[in-house]
């Protein structure tokens, strides 16, 4: 197998009080696109928290192209090639969707190379392109979406972790949203897309992990997953 670019092992960590994630192992390797499925509750975004420095894990080991993250803080993190789309999108409001894309490079200072990607992120989200002088707050919540994923973008990250992407979104701007994770995907960057929908999660993922309640209770190829009876009945409704 190839050195994973990202490696948990044993994760524990607390949100609010609460053991949100009970010892988890996880790996991705570089270039991979893998899902973290479950439902509300189930420790999904506590972890993507603690992977992207923003909450301290209680015990356990989280290893990013073979170094450990113990004590790198957040803003490292991005440095390193970790970009994190948050659930919700937190765009800034009050900017202009070109100013969020330029926050996105904010641990930059190569700007010609920084103007070369505000382009490239125009060609993967042209409706951004129309928008670029909009305050990102005016915007629709798949636009936002795709803000947030171009913001993140723009930091070069060579691991992108996507925190419900399609939430709250009409079907049309779900589909949108995934194609688009595809396309990020076929460029060979490493994604941990954690999802409510299932389905279209496995469909665009290389192999994915089941949560509940803190701990991981199914793994495996995306296919096999899709036909699981246990996923099935859970998640895809049948």
């Amino acid at each position: 197998m190839t050195k994973p670019l990202l490696e948990i092992r044993n994760l524990q960590a607390a949100y609010g009080g609460i053991q949100a994630v009970k010892g988890i192992d996880l790996y991705i390797a570089p270039g991979e696109l893998v899902a973290l499925l479950g439902s509300n509750g189930a420790g999904k975004t506590t972890t993507l928290k603690t992977l992207a420095g923003l909450l301290h894990p209680a015990s356990g080991q989280i290893q990013y192209d073979g170094k450990s993250l113990h004590n790198i803080a957040a803003h490292q993190r991005v440095a390193m090639g970790m970009a994190l789309v948050p659930e919700g999108r937190g765009v800034f409001a009050r900017l202009t969707v070109q100013e969020n894309l330029q926050m996105g490079a904010y641990s930059r200072d190569d700007k010609k190379e920084i103007a070369t990607d505000l382009a490239r992120m125009y060609e993967l989200f042209p409706r951004l392109a129309e928008r670029r002088d909009q305050l990102a707050g005016t915007l629709s919540g798949g636009e936002q979406q795709m803000v947030a994923m171009a913001r993140a973008l723009m930091s070069r990250p060579r691991l992108l972790m996507l925190d419900e992407p399609s939430m709250g979104l009409a079907p049309l701007m779900v589909q949108k949203i995934f194609e688009t994770i595809r396309d990020i995907a076929a460029l060979g960057m490493s994604i941990l897309l954690v999802e409510q929908n299932a389905r279209l999660a496995l469909q665009v993922a290389q192999r994915g992990y089941v949560m509940e309640s803190g701990a991981i209770t199914l793994s495996g190829e995306a296919g096999e997953l899709l036909g699981s009876d246990a996923v099935q009945q859970a998640y895809l409704g049948s």
